[in-house]
């Protein structure tokens, strides 16, 4: 088979390399997208993202269901079709799935579906159910992802220990589930088996959960979690982990103790890794880390000129929307444009129930630096907002530099604090002043109210609760 040739190839279709083919194909450039899945998206379409927050939409409806009496409505208790769910979750991965491949065909981008292996830094075999093709091009955008992590201590080959891919399918909803991990994806996908009944035990190697997030917003989630889950262990560690007839039979060091209990399923949430193996990789110039992810410069430039790499892939956080403007920054790099990721402010969103939400710095960052900032809160007790759907449970909190009144970070723990960040994400990036948030004229009544008197109470003068004045004023 002849070889196709092509101006840029981009090697799998997830949120960061279909964004990249569309972009390159907006600038006029001839472009190949490889993806070995039979859907297009990515894991953040097909078996991450979308389907995990479909399901946490569907079961937050049995929790507020249940939360509807003491305001005098009370419904019957709710019957899961689970069959019906799933048809549900696939309808919406199909709908985004051929839009994409819709905006594809569209734009001119040819689509291969295969696995693609690097020959060298300048030619891409892609092996698709028809045979070998050939994919020689200027340049490559390596956008391959990560899977999630299984130890091989706990993989035993038994589809009751899942990662999240088997979790969101929904086979079943186990009496006893045990969640291995307590981080953004253990606790999402605890929420959701803990939502459908199941008595789910979570368990997390470090002193609290959600590790990374700053304590203050944390809280509200682990409170609320410790009402929904059966239990949440911290400090504990699994050491093993076996098959005992439709069970698992799983050990653990938790309290001083050697733990063995039988669970129905588990979940492993420990993270996730890489797929750099088995791609070519060593065929080219590129280089690895020592977790396996691909060393980029702040073009997105791998150590191979003729090949970008955007994403999961790349290291770093890892998030979709990361991927995205990566995806960006790699293209016009490409089309002959400087462009750099620095100094981008990436938001952070954990879908648990209340969700939280942060960007910028935390405080734990900001001691780490060095860097000099005061905190301003607002509870959400003080939201009329809040209180009408009886969500109190939320706080936002700004860092503020004393000197400059630049915001330095914003964090927000409660209900649609995902959507909520976006304001403090455009506030980051165009520099903006506590003042200039709390000049501006919000909504009433609504949460994003909470961000103007967070910065009102940063000068002691927010409407709806008592603030500290700062010193000197």
């Amino acid at each position: 088979m002849d070889p196709i040739k092509t101006h840029i190839v981009v090697v799998g279709a997830g949120p960061g390399g279909y964004a990249a083919a569309f972009y390159a194909a907006d600038l006029g450039m001839k472009v190949i997208l490889v993806e070995r899945e039979k859907r297009l998206g990515g894991v953040c379409l097909n078996c991450g993202c979308i389907p995990s927050k479909a399901l946490l939409y569907a079961t937050h409806q049995i929790t507020a269901a249940h939360d509807s009496a003491h305001r005098g409505i009370t419904f019957t208790p709710p019957a899961v079709d689970l069959p019906k769910l799933r048809a549900w979750k696939e309808s919406i991965l199909e709908k985004l799935a051929g839009g994409v491949s819709f905006l594809a065909q569209k734009r001119g981008v040819q689509v291969i579906k295969g696995r693609g292996y690097f020959e060298d830094s300048q030619t891409l075999r892609v092996e698709t159910e028809q045979g070998q093709q050939l994919v020689q091009y200027d340049k490559a955008i390596l956008a391959v992802g990560s899977l999630a992590a299984m130890p091989k201590v706990f993989d035993l080959g038994n589809p009751r220990i899942m990662t999240s891919t088997g979790a969101l399918e929904i086979e079943d909803i186990p009496e006893n589930l045990l969640v291995v991990g307590g981080g953004y994806i253990g606790m999402e996908m605890g929420t959701v088996y803990a939502a459908l009944g199941s008595k789910t035990v979570l368990v997390e190697a470090l002193d609290n959960i959600l590790a990374g997030a700053d304590p203050d917003l944390a809280r509200p989630v682990a409170a609320n979690a410790k009402k929904m889950f059966k239990e949440i262990r911290l400090k504990a560690k699994v050491t093993k982990m076996a098959t005992a007839g439709k069970q698992i039979k799983v050990e653990m060091e938790y309290g001083g103790q050697k733990l063995e209990e039988l669970y129905d399923r588990v979940l492993v949430a420990v993270g996730r890794v890489p797929n750099s193996a088995d791609i070519g990789l060593e065929n080219t110039k590129v280089e690895l880390d020592e977790k396996g992810f691909v060393k980029v410069n702040h073009h997105q430039q791998t150590g191979d000129p003729n090949i970008y790499a955007i994403g999961d892939i790349a290291g770093g956080i890892l998030l979709a929307h990361k991927a995205h403007k990566e995806a960006r920054i790699a293209v016009e790099n490409i089309n002959g444009e400087d462009v750099t990721f620095e100094n981008i402010v990436i938001p952070a969103v954990v879908f648990t129930d209340p969700e939280l939400a942060w960007c910028g710095l935390t405080e734990a960052e900001a001691k780490a630096k060095g860097v000099k900032y005061e905190v301003a809160k607002f509870p959400w007790a003080a939201s009329g907002r809040a209180l009408s759907f009886d969500r109190t449970d939320g706080l936002t909190k700004m860092l503020i530099d004393p000197e400059s009144e630049r915001v330095l970070g914003v964090g927000i723990v409660g209900a649609g604090a995902g959507e909520l960040i976006a304001e403090a994400v455009l506030a980051l990036e165009m520099g903006a002043t506590a003042e200039d948030i709390a000049l501006t004229v919000h909504p009433h009544p609504t949460l994003s109210e909470t961000l103007m008197e967070c910065a009102e109470a940063f000068y002691g003068h927010a409407t709806h609760t008592i603030a500290k004045k700062r010193a000197g004023e």
